[in-house]
């Protein structure tokens, strides 16, 4: 699938939470700047969550919950390990786990071989504008 522009994403991922249901775990690669966080900011909307959307880079999570289900938002970018990844995955997937919410995950490499299942979104630059999204579940992913 190819959007143009922001506008388009936002409401790509305000239509996404259709797909969404209580404990869907969503993964989000591509490279830096190409959009994953405004995703994220759609799927927010879709959510009717109120709060302000911002990259968890430093905090490495955040959470809301004034939308129809929970979202717990994580960037793992700044995790060079695996297993510091490993145990933050795991702490908050014991909070997704009570809370009954949705979790994105942006830079998820170094947790996937833990995640049993997701749906993987993929996202790359356009040849000269706009971006690319790739979407896979889980078996998909694994098997490309």
């Amino acid at each position: 699938m190819f959007l143009e522009n922001l506008s388009e994403t936002i409401l790509f991922g305000k239509r996404f939470t259709e797909r969404l249901k209580p404990y869907s775990i969503l993964l989000l690669k591509g490279p830096i700047g190409a959009g994953k966080t405004s995703f994220v900011q759609g799927i927010a909307e879709g959510l009717s969550i109120d709060e302000p959307i911002t990259s968890p880079t430093f905090a490495l999570s955040n959470h809301y919950y004034s939308g129809k289900m929970p979202l717990i938002h994580m960037d793992l970018y700044r995790l060079n390990n695996s297993l510091s990844a490993e145990e933050l995955y795991l702490e908050e997937e014991e909070e997704l786990n009570q809370n009954g919410g949705i979790m994105i995950i942006e830079w998820p490499e170094l947790i996937i071989p833990i995640v049993d299942q997701y749906l993987f979104v993929e996202i790359s630059y356009g040849k000269e504008y706009g971006r690319h999204y790739k979407i896979l579940d889980y078996q998909e992913q694994r098997n490309s």
